[in-house]
């Protein structure tokens, strides 16, 4: 198959991209805030994710930089990635109390807070790196995902792309059929897990910091994620056979803890809001590039990119098309927002 990258087109469609859109009407309704902020003393915002020098991170980093400049000294923000605050339950646990104020990661492990952010889960769903791009895009669709865990102590702020789905392996699979009877890492998501079931392969949800362990320990075959991050974290040493399948892609989604936003006072709110875009709009663009870059990474450092046969890639995808339509058949209090998705990426072809 043909290696994927992101074009000099979707460089361009994201210079744009704007979410002032996402947030005009539920959050600025929340404007009327309570405690303030000390006038000598800067509040101190914890910001977590589980990932390290990605675009998890990145727009961490990004956000953490203008938060400061844009409250004048009134925010400052202490970056925390490769789970040093614990493991993503904990961080997500700690940014529903306030005592983290805002954590970046797949939205599939918010499964538990409310069963719709598994959806972009959904294979042969996304037909490439342009049309993951222009989903983002799509205001309609973005609002309403965003919005998913504001009853659970969660308010959504950023939606933007990882990457490709990949399959990272201690042997290679240079065939579909290679895949069969093998035990792959997945996402806590149901549609990770049938799509593995479909492929002949096992499913096993762990969470990140355990993958490394497991795969170097033979527990594993290999791991669902996405180039970047396997690069970041080095996986090339332990399994250095990345198969670049893209019949998914990952998505980052970051929450804000919904106890700490409603007392802000308005203008802090504002700010808060307004610098989430800004890194938003910087984060895409940045993360295509780093995307293409990861690849020739893993490359010079010993790893390999493997790409199924045309044939295979196929087959894989006729395999698991079916899986979003099964799955919300089955669970019908996914389907308005499983329908606002379809909607969207038929809109962003």
């Amino acid at each position: 198959m043909a290696k994927r990258s992101i074009s000099a087109r979707v460089i361009a469609a994201v210079r744009g991209f704007g979410l002032a859109a996402l947030f005009a009407a539920p959050l600025a309704a929340a404007a009327a805030g309570g405690a303030a902020a000390q006038d000598n003393k800067a509040m101190v915002l914890k910001l977590a994710t589980a990932t390290l020098n990605d675009a998890q991170h990145e727009w961490l980093k990004r956000f953490a930089a203008k938060i400061e400049k844009a409250t004048n000294g009134r925010m400052k923000a202490e970056v925390y990635p490769a789970s040093q605050l614990g493991a993503i339950p904990r961080m997500i646990e700690g940014t529903q109390l306030g005592s983290i104020q805002m954590w970046v990661g797949p939205p599939e492990f918010l499964v538990g807070v409310d069963q719709r952010f598994e959806l972009l889960s959904a294979p042969g769903l996304i037909q490439n790196d342009q049309h993951a791009v222009r989903l983002l895009n799509d205001a309609e669709f973005t609002k309403s995902f965003l919005t998913l865990g504001a009853n659970k102590g969660l308010v959504g702020v950023s939606l933007f792309l990882t990457g490709p789905g990949a399959i990272d392996m201690r042997t290679p699979a240079r065939r579909l059929a290679d895949l069969k009877g093998k035990k792959i890492r997945v996402l806590a998501s149901p549609f990770q897990m049938e799509q593995m079931t479909r492929l002949e392969a096992t499913g096993v949800p762990l969470t990140l910091g355990d993958v490394l362990p497991a795969i170097q320990q033979g527990t594993i075959d290999g791991a669902f994620g996405s180039t970047p991050v396997f690069t970041a974290l080095q996986y090339q040493g332990a399994a250095k056979y990345m198969l670049e399948t893209g019949q998914a892609y990952i998505f980052s989604l970051a929450a804000m803890s919904k106890r700490w936003f409603d007392p802000l006072p308005a203008d802090l709110k504002q700010a808060v809001l307004a610098t989430a875009q800004e890194a938003t709009k910087e984060v895409i663009p940045w993360g295509a590039d780093f995307i293409t870059a990861q690849r020739k990474v893993w490359a010079d450092k010993g790893g390999e990119v493997i790409y199924l046969p045309e044939a295979d890639h196929a087959e894989m995808i006729a395999k698991l098309r079916p899986v979003g339509d099964e799955i919300v058949k089955s669970k019908p209090a996914l389907k308005p927002m499983w329908d606002e998705l379809v909607a969207a990426a038929k809109r962003a072809q």
